[in-house]
């Protein structure tokens, strides 16, 4: 093999034990540089090797960045306050937290004393090991990946800030079906009857409405409307951030109207994780389990109907009603189909529903037609 020419570069490594490659060769003022590409795959490595001579070639510093995990962690948290992203928190303590981001930091050593490892440090097989980690201590794969998730998005808006020339892959775990719940009426009445008055009516909105219930809790009388039967439901409320309105049932319309002191929030959500577990496990809806923790903690788990599938029953509720699906996505507050279409639950009863009624819409055929034997024979064919 002929010998590579001074100045295109090589790939190599320090020593046998060493398996991530680094990039070697010449600036533009014919000094030797020898740099990590922190990947051991060989074609992520000789992507970086071309990136980083073209970087020198046009007179930038090839050094290795000093980048910490805090400071792309910094720019992921602008990035959402930037955006206006519904999902980044305050916490009561005053600071900001992400769902899945406060398992990265703990594995990433971050604090707000510790700025957390170097990003060179972080490569495809670093997330691969967090994620078996996370995976071992029992986490489901649906809030790995939420980390994962976060972890990717700030190492792109690195690179975006051309803080990063290359960001590694991050793959994220294959989740399971999204959740199939939902409450038949009569179930859902018997739900009811076993909670505490003072959820009741946040319980008969999401239902009735399929209102998220981040949405609801903020909801303050002024926005209520008792003689139209509607509420209003502001930008800063929801999700997508858009204003729309909400109509509401009569039987909720008269529970509002009982209310005497109609000042600030029009629904309570106190302990309803814990009531609505007690509820559900009363009824057969869900099971409470006592466990015992590494810690030596007494504590009960809880598996079964779960508040968020009220949103799924009220979109149903709105299918069966023949309410049509524009109409119910500006109830519910869906801006795409896509994401409609899984709140969308089809029951058996549902399924055996549709064929009744294409029966019913056309002439109905005898069984002895079918089971009767053919009124002529068939002739074999001749050669």
């Amino acid at each position: 093999m002929p010998r590579r020419a001074k100045g295109e570069g090589c790939l190599c490594k320090p020593n046998k034990k060493c398996k991530i490659w680094y990039a070697q060769f010449y600036d533009a003022s014919g000094r030797q540089v020898r740099i990590s590409t922190g990947t051991a795959i060989k074609a992520e490595a000789l992507a970086e090797l071309r990136r980083l001579m073209g970087k020198s070639e046009s007179g930038k510093d090839v050094k290795p960045s000093k980048l910490t995990y805090a400071d792309i962690r910094a720019g992921l948290l602008s990035n959402y306050v930037e955006r206006g992203n519904k999902s980044l928190r305050v916490l009561a303590d005053g600071s900001e937290a992400i769902v899945g981001l406060r398992q990265l930091d703990t594995f990433c050593g971050y604090t707000p004393e510790n700025p957390g490892i170097a990003v060179v440090k972080i490569t495809t097989d670093f997330a691969r090991e967090f994620a078996r980690v996370r995976i071992a201590e029992g986490v489901g794969p649906a809030m790995v990946n939420r980390s994962l998730q976060c972890l990717r998005r700030m190492l792109n808006i690195a690179r975006e800030d051309g803080k990063l020339g290359t960001v590694p892959k991050i793959r994220l775990l294959k989740e399971p079906p999204a959740r199939k719940g939902f409450l038949e009426r009569e179930k859902f009445e018997e739900l009811l009857a076993a909670l505490p008055p003072h959820l009741r009516p946040l319980i008969l909105f999401l239902y009735w409405c399929g209102v998220r219930k981040g949405e609801a809790v903020q909801i303050e009388w002024p926005q209520v409307d008792l003689k139209a039967g509607l509420i209003r439901l502001e930008e800063e409320q929801t999700k997508s951030g858009d204003p729309r309105v909400v109509p509401i049932p009569d039987v909720l319309i008269a529970v509002l109207a009982s209310v005497k002191d109609k000042a600030g929030r029009v629904f309570s959500a106190t302990n309803l994780r814990t009531e609505w577990e007690r509820a559900c496990a009363s009824v057969g809806l869900g099971t409470l389990e006592n466990k015992k923790s590494a810690n030596g903690w007494n504590y009960q788990k809880y598996e079964g109907l779960i508040v968020h599938d009220l949103r799924r029953s009220a979109i149903r509720n709105l299918r069966k009603a023949q309410v049509s699906e524009g109409v119910a996505m500006k109830i519910s507050g869906h801006k795409t189909r896509a994401v409609f279409e899984r709140y969308n639950i089809v029951s058996t009863d549902d399924v055996q529903a549709a064929m009744r009624a294409v029966e019913n819409s056309a002439a109905p055929i005898s069984a002895k037609t079918v089971q009767s034997a053919p009124r002529t024979q068939r002739k074999s064919l001749k050669a």
